[in-house]
């Protein structure tokens, strides 16, 4: 069985969300355990709630402490040593457990996962990866604000954890990796992003490269299908993340106001509502569970605070589908596979 800790009071709505995604995880995946970690009286009222309890599949650890959304990340991992979100994380630090999954400050666990799990070799800085719906499937974009400030390693780095995650995730052979910038033409961008596409360009003429370099992505271009890889800064990313999450709920309501506009519209809304039902459903966080944090040496993954039940179970699945399929040596191989660029990068840098 693949173990997932997760982190039960990190949520808004811990431990009960958390608790409820773990019981639907179990029940959609008969490989599975799962280890919840927090106040274990509260958890044990939970399960209760639930009708159920402890057993092979299912195991609770209590943590005294939790990490707030108000904590500074900087300081939290030694002010709280049996937050939650510790114990959880010191459980996939021992083996214990395959992967961790928490809804909480997502700058306390990126610490707790550089503190304790450390980096991949090679790796310049872990980046946080998600993937967004598109007419043909889904993109990842990588990172999405684990770094505001980033170098041209750092952002061909997360080109290639995007690559990996998309070979696991949706079975890729050679993913398609383009640069964000505001055009498509090679003139376009910034002095970050072109020392970064010939760094990724580069590194994909390496004939056992696992991915494709396809250069610059514009906004307009993110979800049209065309690419599978999106690499960008930390603080780009979370606005592309934050904005899209914002349309697509006013988009929502903007639709859901046209077809209760008139009694026309609300007949026509009567035959279109499974297709609506499944379009909500495509562009849902909660269909996707959380985002990956890749370059740290383990398996994390974080969602979102406000997660529902639905985004826990698919956050627990998902980190037991990457830890099954060993994602985090495929991205180990990929980084050590350009260790020459990055130094010679390195020295051109320096030089």
């Amino acid at each position: 069985m693949v173990a997932i800790a997760v982190d039960a009071m990190g949520g808004d709505n811990a431990p009960s969300i958390e608790v409820a995604g773990a019981l639907a995880a179990l029940r959609e995946s008969p490989g599975l355990r799962v280890v919840l970690v927090g106040d274990k009286e509260r958890l044990q009222r939970e399960l209760a709630a639930s009708n159920a309890s402890e057993g092979k599949r299912l195991t609770l650890r209590h943590a005294s402490e939790v990490v707030s959304m108000k904590d500074n990340p900087s300081k939290v991992f030694r002010k709280k040593p049996d937050s939650s979100m510790r114990v959880a994380t010191d459980l996939v630090v021992d083996g214990s457990c395959a992967g961790l999954v928490s809804a909480g400050n997502s700058g306390a666990v990126l610490g707790h996962c550089l503190f304790l799990m450390k980096r991949i070799a090679g790796v310049e800085r872990p980046g946080i990866v998600q993937v967004f719906p598109t007419p043909t499937g889904t993109v990842a974009m990588c990172d999405l604000g684990a770094n505001i400030a980033v170098t041209p390693i750092m952002l061909a780095q997360f080109g290639i954890f995007g690559a990996a995650y998309e070979r696991v995730l949706n079975g890729t052979k050679k993913p398609r990796i383009g640069v964000l910038s505001n055009g498509t033409e090679d003139s376009k961008g910034t002095e970050l992003t072109r020392a970064a596409s010939q760094i990724l360009a580069r590194a994909a003429q390496d004939p056992e490269a696992e991915f494709e370099f396809l250069g610059y992505v514009e906004g307009s271009g993110l979800f049209d299908g065309l690419v599978d890889v999106v690499a960008t800064d930390g603080f780009t990313g979370n606005v592309v993340l934050k904005t899209a999450e914002g349309v697509s709920e006013a988009l929502m309501r903007m639709i859901k106001t046209a077809l209760t506009s008139s009694a026309r519209a609300k007949v026509g809304a009567l035959l279109a509502k499974p297709a609506l039902q499944e379009f909500k459903k495509s562009i849902h966080y909660s269909e996707y569970g959380g985002a990956m944090l890749l370059g740290i040496n383990g398996i994390a993954t974080i969602s979102h605070g406000r997660s529902d039940a639905r985004a826990i179970c698919n956050a627990i699945l998902m980190t037991e589908r990457f830890a099954e399929k060993h994602l985090l040596a495929q991205l180990s191989q990929d980084i050590d596979r350009h260790q020459e660029l990055w130094k010679t990068t390195k020295a051109e840098e320096t030089a």
